[in-house]
């Protein structure tokens, strides 16, 4: 028999319950063994949860249990989760995981500390929910030499600007109704100013190119600068805004990784991608390009890859699954700024100025715009050669066009 106890008892903690117990008569078939929830440790008390009898409050319970196999932590953040992790590994027991601020931060030396206790570390929850992504990087595409990866990356981002296309509502009006749905935390700092995706791009990273980027080492804006007349200047040219996180494979193994507004033209599959749907663009050198998508956050489909990979743990509680990466160095990282690429400008100046300015561009229109504010796209440049040109100009709005 195979013993589970979840860490956090919240959204996804409960899902994780829920899934173990609903479909636990399927997961002992796929595993050929019985897998049952042995702890859940919260500090709150839970008198109505058909789970009661399972609730502890110290963690020693669970870290001295030599029965505990897998450890599930959906407890989220950088500090206490660690301590409980880095335990759990220490005494040999594997860790299944969701936190994506965890893995982006420690995930280098936790994986060493797995392989160093004979278990293991997985997360494929922690980046997109319950799309499968993590473990396709590793296995269904371990034949190419994987070249770009790009991706909408948070759910609640892409509801708001999806809101802001669809219904015209101003960034404060669709983080509200996010907020009012369930879509957005009450501090939505995580979010909006893009930390969250920055974290995920992270993951993505180290596991496309083996090595640890950290998100401190990631420029990271987020959508708090956008604008309904950004969102008309875009649609006048069949452009959609989406908060990318991209990295990509730079010469000499180095690696390129950031998270910004961009444009993304109408007719590319992540301009479709709505609401609070995810969707991740893979380049490979054999596959060429692929996309996952799905639903990147939830209950449900977030316990739903937790599971998988306590599914894939039960079956064989020893096996050296063989996941990790190097450990990264500032020297690896390249900044975007050395990357070309057309750009749009909203500023105060005249489309003449802005040709003076840049060169060839295409001057945008929307209705109801102010008189002394021009919107264009460039040619190819990079930022800091954008900036020198338009030094001294009052510039309202600058993104990427993919």
């Amino acid at each position: 028999m195979v013993h589970v106890a979840i860490l956090g008892f919240g959204t996804v903690g409960s899902g994780v319950a829920e899934v173990l117990t609903t479909n636990g008569r399927l997961i002992d078939q796929r595993v050929n063994n019985l897998v049952r929830l042995k702890y859940i440790l919260d500090v709150r008390d839970f008198p109505d949860s058909p789970y009661q009898d399972l609730f502890v409050k110290d963690f020693s319970v669970i870290e001295n249990d030599p029965e505990v196999d897998i450890v599930v932590e959906t407890i989220g953040g950088a500090r206490i989760a660690l301590d409980f992790t880095t335990r759990a590994l220490k005494a040999g027991k594997s860790v299944v995981t969701s936190n994506k601020e965890l893995v982006a931060t420690h995930g280098y030396e936790l994986l060493q500390l797995a392989k160093a206790n004979g278990c293991s570390y997985l997360f494929e929850a922690s980046v997109g929910g319950g799309i499968p992504i993590l473990r396709p990087l590793t296995s269904c595409l371990a034949a190419n030499e994987l070249s770009q990866v790009t991706g909408i990356l948070n759910g609640t981002t892409n509801y708001i600007l999806t809101r802001m296309i669809r219904a015209g509502l101003t960034f404060e009006e669709a983080l509200r109704e996010a907020q009012a749905n369930g879509y957005a935390e009450k501090d939505p700092t995580a979010d909006v100013d893009g930390h969250d995706a920055c974290r995920k791009i992270c993951i993505l990273a180290a596991l496309a190119f083996g090595e640890h980027v950290y998100p401190d080492q990631v420029p990271t804006e987020g959508i708090r600068r956008v604008t309904l007349g950004d969102v008309a200047y875009a649609d006048s040219c069949g452009y959609k805004i989406k908060l990318l996180g991209r990295c990509l494979r730079m010469p000499e193994n180095k690696v390129c990784a950031f998270v910004a507004p961009h444009l993304v033209p109408g007719d590319d599959p992540l301009a479709g991608v709505e609401d609070v749907f995810n969707a991740i663009a893979v380049t490979g050198n054999a596959i060429g390009d692929v996309m996952f998508y799905g639903r990147g956050a939830g209950k449900l489909p977030t316990a739903s890859a937790v599971v998988a990979d306590v599914i894939d743990i039960a079956k064989d509680l020893k096996k050296d699954r063989r996941n990790g990466w190097g450990p990264g160095s500032p020297d690896m990282m390249v900044s975007p700024d050395v990357l070309p690429s057309r750009w749009y400008v909203r500023a105060n100046m005249t489309v003449e100025q802005a040709r003076e300015a840049c060169g060839e561009i295409q001057p945008l229109a929307r209705g109801g715009a102010p008189e002394e504010e021009t919107a264009f796209l460039t040619g190819e440049m990079t930022a800091p050669a954008l900036q020198e040109k338009l030094a001294g100009v009052d510039v309202s709005s600058c993104f990427r066009v993919l």
